[in-house]
Order: structure tokens, then sequence, then C-alpha cells
């Protein structure tokens, strides 16, 4: 069980994380890039994971589906051990990775297929949805992201805020319980932006776990139940939005400061 503080009442309440990492590393050869991440995150909750390149955000959320294999640690999603210190313990990281779902910072949609085949082949491939059922669920989700009017468009023929809503809805149709953001905004013009952030709120408020690697300094402190910032591998800074206002850390300070 996981402590969560209640912004209501400042009293501790006992809840189960649905994201349970302890001492988590990972390395390439001799390069240690995240160096004993801990960090329980609960059901429903917001969690952006702010800090300067290179400081292993998104290495961190990529183990998190075991995009990326950590050295060591361990790692409970769901309340199933999916990672225990070198051995992924019989997990079916297929079904794993439907349950947390993952948006990428450069969309990876299929270029030759339509918005709409794009959400429907994930659902075919990954879950086996019956072809009618999954053309439904596609054109209900591109609805649902703004993109009804686009189903039939081609990802080249598409807005990079469009791509990325695809992405999104097609995130969604394996019917996730939590969804990783890897910097999903940075690729994108202002405009976009706000297309592609105006989604995520609306994941927020449909109570959606969500952890986003993001620069986006204010939307993360508005939308963000709980903030932390990565240096050099390990989290310096963590807690309630609030020390988003005076942090404690000279790296967050700087890079709050400069706005990353």
């Amino acid at each position: 069980m996981a402590e969560k503080k209640s912004p209501m009442t400042g009293s501790i309440d006992l809840v189960e994380p649905v994201i349970d990492v302890e001492n988590l590393v990972k390395a390439y050869g001799d390069n240690v890039v995240l160096q004993g991440i801990d960090l329980k995150i609960a059901k429903s909750e917001i969690v952006s994971v702010l800090g300067a390149s290179g400081g292993g955000k998104s290495t961190f959320i990529r183990c998190l589906n075991l995009l990326e294999m950590p050295r060591s640690g361990r790692l409970e999603l769901l309340g199933e051990t999916v990672y225990d210190d070198g051995v992924v313990p019989g997990a079916d990281l297929t079904g794993m990775r439907a349950k947390v779902g993952m948006v990428f910072q450069r969309f990876n949609l299929f270029p030759h297929l339509t918005a709409a085949e794009n959400v429907v082949i994930a659902q075919r491939i990954s879950l086996g949805t019956p072809e009618d059922e999954a053309i439904t669920n596609a054109l209900r989700l591109l609805d649902r992201v703004g993109l009804s009017h686009r189903a039939m468009a081609f990802p080249p023929d598409m807005s990079g805020g469009e791509q990325q809503r695809v992405a999104i809805a097609r995130a969604l149709a394996l019917k996730p319980e939590i969804l990783l953001f890897d910097e999903p905004t940075s690729s994108l013009d202002p405009e976009s932006t706000l297309e592609v952030l105006r989604v995520m709120e609306e994941l927020a408020r449909e109570g959606m776990t969500m952890v986003i690697v993001t620069h986006e300094i204010e939307f993360a402190r508005n939308i963000s139940d709980y903030v932390i910032f990565m240096s050099e591998g390990r989290i310096v800074e963590q807690g309630g939005p609030e020390w988003m206002d005076d942090p404690g850390d000279p790296r967050a300070r700087r890079f709050l400061s400069s706005d990353g």
C-alpha cells in the first residue's frame, strides 16, 4: 500500500499503487542512466516528469512498460510484478502493454494506412477485435479526439497535432488503465500543442492514470497531482505541483526559471 496525502484534508490515506517502482536502475554498458528510481502512483493520479534533456526522463517512462529493460530493481503494474531484479516473472508483456498504453513523441503511425485504419489495426493485432467492432471503435475514438472528419486521411497529409491525436486514439482503442506520454508535444507547433493538451486535459477529467514526460511547465503545474524533477538519472525534486513555486534543488530552480 502507498501513502497518499489528501490535498483537501492534509490527512494520509493508504492507497494501492497501480505503478510501484522500487530502486529501478537502467544502464547501457557502463553508462548508468537511471540510478535507483523509487515512485508509487495511485489510480487516476496524474504525474508529470520534468527535467533537462539527458536527465533520464524518456528512459524512465520507457522502462515503465518494459520497452526498455532495466538492469535491476522492481516494477509492479496494476498489482502484478512484471520485473524483479533482472527477471520478467511470467508476465504477459503484450497484454500488459495494452493496459499500459504509450503515446510517443514521433507518433509512430503507419504512413500507408488512414487514420481510422491505424486505430483499427491496433485493436486487431493486440486484442483480436472483430473488424466491424474495431471500425466502430476507431470512428468513435477519432470523434472523441476531434478528428472524425479526418478518418480517411493519411498521416503524411495530416498536421503533427492531428497525427498525435490519432496516436492517442490508437492507444485508447486498447482500453488502457494507464497512459504513458513521452514528450507528446515536443515536435509540435504551438497551435498543434494546444490541440493535444486539450485532449489530455479531457482524459485527466475522466480519471485516466497518466505519466507525462513534458517540457510544458504550466501544463504540468495545472494538470498534475504530483510532479517529479529528474537530473542525472535521479529524482531530485518531487511532490505536489506547489513545490514548483519554490524548488529546493538548484537544478530544478534553473530549469523552471528558464522555462525548460
